[in-house]
């Protein structure tokens, strides 16, 4: 049992106000508050998030299996090193920023409970004033700040479900995994997982060690990277005694390494990389799988997630029979189970609906700037981190190919080095703008489709603001480039307007 959790006693926050406040008590928005204090200690700040504790995510997912995708070492803050395997549980997460929290003494920062409703800006006051909603009830107040730091995630808080031809009959529960009923009993049923991507890949393996049956029902499929769950690296170190800080380090600089190779051959030699992974899932499969039907995917890798399944855990209950793959189109869901337009039938006592979540963009919070609604789709993205037009607002929108902190400590390190440089200049407020040489830019859209075309992106990027062809205006999803380019980035370059 994971220890001081619950949400601690807060002093109530009505008609306050603050130096920053940071929407979301996440992994990033923890990130921000140790960057904010180590950097800016002179600074108020407070955090809010509208869940009963920390840890965003990992406090929503409750499903089956619920684990990390993506290394610990990298996904794991760069101030605090990991000691535990390099894929985690939800659990272990939790209790690692749990540790994070007590140690840097942000706790009396954190007020739960709190959903931001509305954001308004007054150039006058040089404020944004937000009006929050208290959990369990309608009262609303308000409570402000200089300076606005989004760290509130990137997805809404109910899954996306698609509208299923005959939903309607289905006898059984049709779940989402966002919205896990923790008294959904799958023991000795049968379940078929409509997806195949990381949430499917994550639930398949545990929901297959009680049920009778678990089938993926894929439309197309996805590239899976099996790896060991133990690294043989970091456990040598440990043995050696390496200082943790050491371990963490060299550990993180090896992922790095590796996902960088990665991510470029998918690029130059996209051929071989997919021969590669395919051939990882034979060897667990074997060769008389039919690898060209249900592994082969239409794209080149990388283009949507590649999922990671420690110790090839997905392809293992495939094998033992304890799961299986099919690869159709749903023509209707029936009494019993899925109808498909092969004229197959799947018998299903519960239907798992792992197809996603819609995006949610700067939280779903109405803003307003000196009484002009935001249109936030018009605005040209400095950096992915600042917004032209928009005054004194951060947001974390992190990798898609790497880990979601290694652009959280990146935007944090920045978000302080700007905030002390409006402090040096003597200016209360900071805004992106346009050079006379920008104004020719190409509007292109914040991710390409032709880098990455997730449904969840695809679905909601007319709500997305734009990037350019140059300089600050563009957002290339490299962390390889963006490790350097952000800490060097000019504060002076007559992109941003201090007043």
């Amino acid at each position: 049992m994971l220890t001081k959790t619950e949400p601690q006693p807060t002093e109530h926050l009505a008609d306050k106000h603050f130096d920053v406040l940071i929407v979301g008590a996440g992994i990033s928005g923890i990130d921000a508050a140790y960057h904010l204090q180590q950097q800016c200690p002179g600074k108020s700040f407070a955090l809010l998030d509208r869940q009963e504790a920390f840890g965003g995510t990992w406090r929503l997912h409750k499903f089956p299996g619920i684990r990390s995708d993506s290394d610990l070492f990298t996904f794991g803050y760069s101030w605090k090193p990991w000691r535990g395997v390099p894929i985690a549980t939800a659990e272990e997460i939790l209790k690692y920023l749990d540790e994070a929290i007590e140690e840097q003494g942000l706790r009396e920062h954190i007020h739960y409970g709190l959903k931001v409703e509305s954001a308004v800006w007054s150039t006058d006051e040089a404020r944004w004033t937000l009006t929050v909603v208290e959990a369990g009830s309608e009262e609303r107040w308000q409570v402000s700040c200089a300076f606005l730091w989004m760290c509130q995630g990137y997805y809404k808080q109910t899954g996306y479900v698609p509208d299923y031809p005959g939903a309607e009959r289905f006898e059984g529960p049709l779940v989402h995994p966002q919205g896990w009923p923790e008294d959904l009993d799958y023991a000795g049923k049968k379940v078929v997982v409509i997806g195949s991507g990381a949430t499917a890949a994550t639930i398949i393996p545990a929901l297959a060690e009680r049920a009778e049956h678990v089938t993926m029902l894929q439309r197309s499929p996805t590239y899976f990277y099996a790896r060991p769950k133990v690294d043989e690296l970091a456990e040598q170190l440990r043995v050696l005694d390496v200082p943790d800080e050491w371990t963490h380090e060299i550990m993180r600089r090896k992922y790095l390494h590796e996902s960088a190779l990665i991510t470029q051959r998918s690029f130059e030699e996209p051929d071989g990389l997919k021969a590669d992974l395919l051939a990882g899932a034979r060897a667990y499969l074997g060769e008389d799988y039919d690898i060209d039907t249900h592994f082969t995917p239409r794209y080149r890798p990388w283009r949507q997630r590649l999922a990671l399944i420690p110790d090839g855990d997905l392809f293992k209950s495939i094998r033992a029979g304890t799961a299986s793959v099919e690869t159709d189109e749903i023509e209707s869901l029936t009494e019993t189970g899925i109808g498909l337009k092969s004229g197959k039938s799947l018998e299903a006592d519960i239907i798992v609906s792992a197809t996603g979540f819609d995006l949610s963009v700067l939280g779903d919070i109405s803003f307003e700037i000196d009484g002009d609604p935001l249109a936030f789709e018009k605005c040209w993205a400095h950096r992915g981190i600042l917004f032209s037009g928009v005054p004194n607002l951060a947001w974390v929108f992190g990798y898609l190919r790497n880990s979601w902190t290694l652009r959280a400590d990146l935007v944090a390190d920045f978000v302080c080095r700007l905030l002390n440089h409006m402090d040096a200049q003597g200016a209360s407020v900071v805004m992106p703008g346009l050079r006379a040489e920008d104004e020719d830019m190409p509007e292109l859209p914040l991710i390409s489709p032709e880098n990455f075309n997730a449904g969840y992106l695809m679905r909601s990027m007319h709500k997305m603001p734009k990037q350019g062809d140059r300089q600050p205006w563009i957002f290339s999803q490299d962390y390889m480039l963006e490790k350097d380019e952000i800490p060097a980035a000019d504060l002076e370059d007559g992109t941003l307007v201090y007043t």
